[in-house]
C-alpha cells in the first residue's frame, strides 16, 4: 500500500473508538467497528488495501477462530463467519419447532430468492443454478447423468479431485466408457502446455472434458476458457471441477464457457458446512439425468430436477444467504487481492531457504490463496506433523500423483502474524 493511502486510511481510522462510543448498543462492537472500516476504505484500489492491517483486523474480528491452533487449512473447509453461524443456529432452532410446517412451508419458501442471489454472484440465468451439498454432489450428478455409451471416451487429468476420478472410474467400469487421463507437470506457467495437455488427448470419440478450475493439491489456476474453447470447436462438452474457485478469485461462470460447473459453498463462499451449487448451461439441462430419480420425466429441462434430495437441512441452505452478503460487503476484487498477497507474503519469504521448493506459482494469473511448499529430502507429512507440534499450526501434507509438498491455505482472517510463525517454522525445519 502506498504511503500516502495509508495515511489517508489511518486518519480516518483514528475515529474508530469515538465512533463505537457513539454507536446503538445493540450492534456489537466489531460489528460497528467493521462497519467504519468499510467506510474508511472507500476509495481505496483493491491493490492498495490487500496489505492493510488495520482494515483485514476488522475483518478478521467477523470470525470465531480458536486461539489454540493456527488453521491454514482452509483450502479443506472455510470456518464461516458470525452472522452465517447465528442464521443457521436460528434457522435450526426455528426448524424444531414443528420442523415439517417451518420446514416445507415457511424455510423452502426462501429457495427461489437464494437462487437467484447464487446466480447473480455467478453472472448467469436463475434457471441455471441448482442448490446441493457440496462440488463432488454436483460434479457426480453430472459424471452419472451424462448419456454415454461404452467406447465413449473422456478426458481428465491425474491431478483432479479423489471423489471425481473415482467417479469417472466407475462409469468406466459400469458403462465401458473409456478414460484418457492428461499428467500435468505442475506449478505450470506456459498456456500453450496446459492447453495441449488436453486437445492432444481429444479424439473423434471424446464426449466431454474434465477441467479443475484450480487444482487443490498445489493451487494451480488452469485456462479453463482456453482448453472450453478447443473442446466445444470438436463438439465435446466441458465439465469444470470449481470447488476452489468460486468466491475465491473474481470471475463469472459464463466467462469460463462450461457446459457444467459445480461448487462447494463452504469453501471460500463461507456458507455452513454441507453447502454446494451445480451450474448447467440452460441448453444442456435436458440431456442430464438427476442423480435422485423425480415424479416425472427425468429429461425434463427444468434445473430443479437437480435438487430432488428428499428431506435435507433447510437451516444450513438458508444461512448461504448471510455468506453471499459478507462475500460482497468485502467485495470479489478486495478479497482476491488479498488472499493473493496473504499466500505471496510467505512463499516470497522461505523461497531462497535453503532446500526449500515452491510447488505453486507467485503469479497472479496461475495462482491466489493456496500454496504448496516441499523440503528436500523430507516427507510432506514431517513437515506436517512438525508445524502443528512445534508452532500449533494446522497444515495438510500432499502426497498425489506428481505433487509432493504440503499445502498451505491462509484466509482472510489470517493475520501477518501468524503467516511470520509459518516461515519461522518452515525455515528451522529445512535447516534441521
Amino acid at each position: 500500500m502506498s504511503n500516502n493511502s495509508r495515511r489517508k486510511f489511518l486518519q480516518k481510522a483514528g475515529v474508530f473508538s469515538t465512533a463505537a462510543l457513539l454507536s446503538s448498543l445493540t450492534k456489537p462492537a466489531w460489528s460497528r467497528n467493521l462497519d467504519k472500516a468499510l467506510k474508511n476504505a472507500e476509495g481505496l484500489s483493491a491493490t492498495d488495501l490487500a496489505g492493510e492491517e488495520d482494515f483485514w483486523y476488522y475483518i478478521q474480528q467477523s470470525f470465531t477462530v480458536s486461539p489454540g491452533i493456527i488453521n491454514l487449512n482452509n483450502g479443506g473447509v472455510s470456518p464461516a463467519p458470525k452472522t452465517v453461524q447465528d442464521a443457521m443456529k436460528r434457522y435450526y432452532d426455528y426448524c424444531n419447532e414443528a420442523p415439517s410446517y417451518y420446514m416445507w412451508r415457511i424455510l423452502d419458501q426462501g429457495r427461489e430468492p437464494l437462487r437467484k442471489n447464487l446466480a447473480r454472484l455467478a453472472g448467469c440465468d436463475a434457471e441455471e443454478i441448482a442448490i446441493n451439498r457440496n462440488s463432488s454432489e454436483g460434479l457426480e450428478t453430472i459424471i452419472f447423468g451424462l448419456q454415454l455409451k461404452a467406447g465413449d471416451e473422456i478426458v481428465a487429468s491425474r491431478q483432479d479431485y479423489p471423489n471425481v476420478i473415482n467417479a469417472y472410474k466407475q462409469r468406466e467400469l459400469r458403462d465401458g466408457i473409456k478414460m484418457i487421463w492428461v499428467n500435468l507437470e505442475l506449478p505450470a506457467e506456459n498456456e500453450d502446455y496446459l492447453v495441449k495437455q488436453y486437445v492432444n488427448a481429444f479424439t473423434l470419440k471424446t464426449k466431454a472434458v474434465n477441467v479443475t478450475h484450480i487444482i487443490n493439491w498445489n493451487g494451480q489456476i488452469l485456462p479453463v476458457k482456453k482448453i472450453a474453447q478447443e473442446a466445444h470447436k470438436r463438439g465435446i462438452d466441458v465439465i469444470v471441477d470449481g470447488a476452489h474457485s468460486f468466491a475465491h478469485f473474481d470471475f463469472k461462470i459464463p466467462d469460463l464457457d462450461a457446459d457444467y460447473f459445480a461448487s462447494s459453498l463452504h469453501k471460500w463462499l463461507y456458507a455452513p458446512i454441507g453447502s454446494g451449487m451445480l451450474y448447467v448451461k440452460k441448453e444442456k439441462i435436458k440431456s442430464i439425468y438427476p442423480m435422485f430419480a423425480t415424479s416425472d420425466s427425468p429429461l425434463k429441462d427444468d434445473i430443479r430436477k437437480f435438487e430432488n434430495l428428499g428431506t435435507r437441512p433447510f437451516f444450513i441452505e438458508q444461512a448461504i444467504g448471510k455468506a453471499i452478503e459478507f462475500h460482497e460487503m468485502i467485495g470479489s476484487a478486495r478479497k482476491e487481492k488479498r488472499l493473493h498477497y496473504l499466500k505471496n507474503y510467505w512463499m516470497e519469504k522461505v523461497k531462497d531457504v535453503p532446500k526449500v521448493k515452491l510447488n505453486t506459482s507467485l503469479n497472479p494469473k496461475w495462482g491466489c490463496a493456496i500454496g504448496n511448499v516441499g523440503i528436500e529430502g523430507k516427507k510432506p507429512g514431517e513437515l506436517d506433523t512438525f508445524l502443528l507440534d512445534k508452532y500449533k499450526i494446522h497444515v495438510v501434507g500432499i502426497d498425489w500423483e506428481n505433487i509432493h509438498g504440503v499445502r498451505i491455505t491462509p484466509n482472510v482472517y489470517t493475520t501477518i502474524k501468524n503467516l511470520d510463525l509459518l516461515v519461522e517454522g518452515i525455515t528451522a525445519f529445512a535447516k534441521a
